[in-house]
């Protein structure tokens, strides 16, 4: 399950190896593990990879020619990136696992909108989601254990589709009940998901190989 996360850093800041902050955590680590461990993926009886995505991906967009926000840095545009990123990340995997018989299931879940200190850690605690968030996270939020059941869902049930997406089944994915999520056909774009699988690995410099 890949959900290290940071979300909407007021400042562009930069990982110590050089990538842009949300970018590099949100989601070139998670390929560069992913790549890593294919080879001991493909040994497993039943092997999962779980990425996660957030409603965020709704609003956003590939910026394949500003990819690290060099050019404009708009803190929400960029987690939104991120995330819509991670989504791709897990359908263009689960394509490649078909066709390269690699036997993964390739899946991606959101926590909907849940109690977390990410909008203290992120925005920060003077931000106005920070300020906000009092007020209205116990309207439209739930906990965060809820918020972890799509992920543990995605990670567990026995019945899930290659290629699914999970989250909260409430209001707008919200909150709720885990099950089947929607994914905006952006998301599908098989043009941009090859072309971010190519700068991932570029940027990395870690192709997925099945091993020896």
């Amino acid at each position: 399950m890949n959900n290290a996360g940071v979300m909407a850093l007021p400042q562009r800041r930069l990982t110590l190896d050089g990538f842009e902050t949300q970018l590099g955590v949100n989601f070139l680590g998670h390929f560069l593990l992913t790549a890593l461990l294919l080879p001991l993926l493909m040994k497993a009886e039943a092997p999962r990879v779980v990425q996660i995505s957030s409603v965020a991906h709704r609003h956003g967009k590939i910026a394949l020619d500003d990819l690290q926000a060099e050019k404009n840095y708009q803190p929400w545009r960029v987690y939104q990136q991120s995330k819509l990123a991670m989504l791709m990340f897990a359908l263009e995997l689960q394509g490649r696992s078909d066709a390269g018989g690699w036997g993964i299931t390739s899946l991606a879940a959101h926590p909907g909108i849940a109690t977390t200190a990410l909008a203290a850690n992120g925005p920060g605690p003077r931000s106005l989601t920070a300020r906000v968030w009092p007020l209205l996270g116990h309207v439209v939020a739930h906990s965060s254990a809820a918020g972890a059941l799509p992920t543990l869902f995605a990670a567990t049930a026995p019945n899930v589709a290659p290629g699914g997406y999970y989250g909260p089944t409430g209001f707008r994915e919200f909150r709720g009940p885990p099950g089947a999520a929607k994914i905006e056909p952006k998301a599908r774009d098989a043009a941009v998901a090859k072309a971010l699988w190519a700068a991932a690995e570029r940027l990395t410099g870690q192709a997925f190989t099945p091993g020896p």
